[in-house]
């Protein structure tokens, strides 16, 4: 996760943001492995760059992002 998604560069040191942070990083990657990913990196990046691919993945169902 920290390579990913750069944990360790991340802002937020108290209250509930780390939590919350931590939280969303999970279900990023359970998303992802749910939908077959076995590389949540290269799965990541893929996302990140066609970002209406994974709003219909989420709002759809099927939970693919390809």
């Amino acid at each position: 996760r920290d390579v990913t998604f750069r944990e360790d560069a991340h802002q937020a040191r108290t209250g509930n943001g780390p939590a919350v942070m931590a939280t969303l990083r999970n279900t990023a990657i359970g998303f992802h492995r749910i939908s077959g990913e076995a590389n949540i990196a290269r799965a990541t990046r893929r996302a990140m760059s066609r970002p209406h691919d994974l709003i219909t993945a989420m709002t759809s169902g099927n939970g693919t992002t390809q």
